[in-house]
């Protein structure tokens, strides 16, 4: 982090690394990124090039759509955290980093997403976002246990049909129903969205994240097509119509809070919108597959230790899945935690320098000028082996566990802050950030709740990982087996 006492004693350097021949530079560097090193490669060979955790670099999308591809990449555990410090870093429409999105995606408004904390809309929205996710807090548990039994239901089907089942087809449908039922009491797929809700959505979302995407089409085809120019918004204006108009009618009450706050019923809809479809469906999206591969891939012995905790927790809460019972299950939390350090949703982050500052790595401090793009990420910084030892770069269940467990909690980030900080109007941590933790374990109740043990085949795809059932073990014992 910026200064500290390490930093008073040691001469700030000037940050190395190279940006290379303008254009050209910025140019081979997004080949690098996405066809020739691949995301991790293209920042871990930097840092080994020049001896440092904190470098100058190009980041994609690089030209014709941002207009400075260059940044200050911190890419350690403790130079990281520089991007939440409010008072260091300015968030204005940083969201997808060195490009913006076009307005016209939605509405012509500049969502919660890409607004400072300074913005007094900012406050407004995610005021509005906290009111919502309190009203609904009751509602979480009994609608994500009736959308995903039925995805666990139809798992069974597709198994006993072909001898496997595509997770992430399903997910992607069933998520998409469980978000709009949890926090507005309708399925969208119950209302004239019908079935179209997940593509129209996720159409949406590789408008705006493309120039950061590749979908493994030959370089010639993809460079021009994803990488260089913005597609134009008009190809998804039906789509995100489609989309607006379930939320301005499910969403009634929350509209009325926000005109209370001080929004427009209309900007306020497009920011729900934005909340409920990007940042909670999209995290859901890449959250459960990476969860559930790792879960596949700890194999029977943490499958049992699962059931034992999730099976005891549930029948001393007299067989109720209850949030008092959930929160006993320390080792379903450490698991879910471990898997959004390895995978992140949201892997970087940015923010612009608003004075002459101090970044501090394990090694050095470095001297960041007012105005410089600070960069980050995030999979360097929470696969730190300075914090993380030898295993960093593996899923270790048992991580966050006890005392010590607990410790390192302060370096998992993937809520755009530590784990152990609590989102605010003042800050840009994600609102739904015990949301989330809470879902990833209800995944895991639901799962061995009904199966002694699963098997899966995993790769990857577009936004993460890739999830197959290959096999499942009905429950012999406890709650799930009734």
């Amino acid at each position: 982090m910026a200064s500290s006492d390490h930093g008073s004693t040691t001469a700030p350097k000037d940050v190395p690394g190279s940006y290379g021949l303008p254009l050209v530079g910025a140019v081979r560097d997004r080949l690098d990124f996405y066809y020739f090193q691949g995301q991790d490669k293209y920042f871990e060979s930097r840092v080994e090039r020049y001896g440092s955790t904190v470098v100058r670099m190009n980041v994609p999308p690089g030209p014709f759509m941002a207009r400075d591809p260059r940044v200050v990449a911190v890419l350690d555990a403790k130079s990281f955290p520089v991007l939440f410090d409010m008072d260091k870093v300015e968030k204005k429409d940083l969201f997808t980093g060195t490009y913006m999105p076009s307005t016209s995606l939605t509405g012509g408004y500049r969502v919660c997403s890409y607004l400072d904390p300074s913005e007094p809309t900012h406050t407004k929205v995610k005021q509005l976002l906290f009111s919502l996710l309190l009203s609904r807090k009751d509602d979480v548990i009994p609608t994500f246990r009736s959308n995903f039994s039925s995805l666990l239901a139809t798992v069974e089907a597709e198994l006993a049909k072909g001898g496997k089942a595509e997770f992430n087809k399903l997910n992607d449908v069933t998520s998409f129903d469980f978000i709009g039922e949890a926090y507005f009491g309708v399925r969208p797929s119950a209302t004239e969205l019908g079935k179209g809700g997940p593509s129209k959505a996720a159409k949406w979302l590789i408008w705006q994240l493309h120039p950061l995407v590749t979908l493994g089409l030959p370089m010639v085809l993809e460079e021009p097509l994803l990488h260089t120019f913005h597609l134009p918004p008009f190809l998804v204006k039906g789509d995100y119509r489609a989309l607006y108009k379930y939320f301005s009618t499910v969403a009634k009450q929350a509209l009325d809070t926000a005109e209370g706050l001080g929004l427009s019923r209309e900007e306020a809809c497009h920011n729900l919108l934005f909340a409920t479809t990007f940042n909670s469906y999209g995290g859901l999206k890449v959250l459960f597959p990476g969860l559930l591969a790792n879960v596949a891939s700890g194999g029977e012995k943490l499958h049992e230790r699962l059931v034992a905790e999730i099976r005891g927790a549930v029948a001393d809460a007299g067989g109720k899945v209850t949030l008092a019972a959930v929160e006993r299950m320390e080792l379903a939390k450490s698991v879910v935690w471990e898997s959004l350090r390895l995978d992140p949703p949201v892997k970087f982050q940015y923010g612009h320098a608003k004075k002459d500052l101090l970044v501090e790595s394990h090694d050095a401090v470095f001297q960041v000028r007012k105005g410089e793009m600070l960069f980050g990420y995030q999979p360097c910084a929470t696969k730190d082996p300075r914090v993380f030892g030898d295993t960093a770069g593996d899923f270790v269940p048992d991580r966050f566990l006890g005392e010590e467990g607990s410790k390192l909690l302060q370096y998992v980030y993937w809520s755009n802050g530590r784990e152990t900080d609590n989102p605010s109007v003042d800050n840009k941590q994600c609102p739904g950030k015990n949301f989330v933790v809470l879902v990833g374990r209800l995944l895991l109740v639901e799962l061995f709740l009904r199966y002694d043990t699963f098997t899966a085949e995993v790769g990857k795809e577009l936004l993460g990982t890739s999830v197959i059932f290959t096999g499942v073990t009905k429950a012999t014992s406890g709650p799930g087996s009734e």
